[in-house]
């Protein structure tokens, strides 16, 4: 991964993500230079799963609610099945999807976390890709779906599940990297 100092990242995630679409992200984007900060709807720690079972816990850094697009130059939004399926009832959270989308600035999610750009509205005529059981509503939502291990398309980005991770981060870092 190119040198990404100087650049910000923001992670939105809840109780219930799948840990390493988290952790993998957050590792490989620090090391590369970038400063990664996690948001959560609470700054209580929250719980990652590997499939349906618990493991770490993960302390955010800031409440979703204080947090500012402007500030960020990519939002990562990992999947787990809980973690989407909660934050897109937060419109604050689903917001900032749209405003990190209208600023044209990567917007990665993985597995069940495209659940988020369905919500925002953010993929009608765009190809992207997730875990298999949200493709129809991803197509529903406008989305060209492909079964890819990283989609680009812009500053989209899109993975499919766990064993896509390294791939998913290299796509965000070569779009950090400009």
């Amino acid at each position: 991964m190119d040198d990404l100092s100087g650049k910000t990242v923001l992670i939105m995630a809840s109780d219930g993500f799948e840990e390493v679409e988290l952790t993998g992200p957050r590792e490989r984007l620090s090391q590369a230079g970038a400063r990664v900060v996690i948001a959560s709807p609470t700054l209580e720690p929250i719980q990652a799963r590997v499939m349906d079972d618990p493991t770490i816990k993960v302390q955010p850094d800031v409440r979703i609610e204080e947090v500012d697009a402007g500030d960020y130059d990519a939002l990562v939004l990992p999947g787990g099945v809980i973690n989407p399926d909660h934050l897109r009832t937060n419109e604050t959270a689903v917001q900032l999807v749209r405003d990190f989308d209208e600023a044209k600035k990567p917007v990665a999610a993985i597995c069940h976390g495209p659940w988020m750009l369905v919500e925002a509205d953010v993929l009608r005529g765009r190809k992207a890709t997730s875990w298999p059981s949200i493709r129809t509503d991803m197509r529903n939502a406008g989305a060209n779906v492909v079964d890819e291990a990283a989609c680009v398309d812009g500053h989209l980005i899109t993975s499919r599940n766990p064993d896509d991770v390294p791939d998913f981060c290299a796509a965000i870092g070569r779009a950090l990297a400009g």
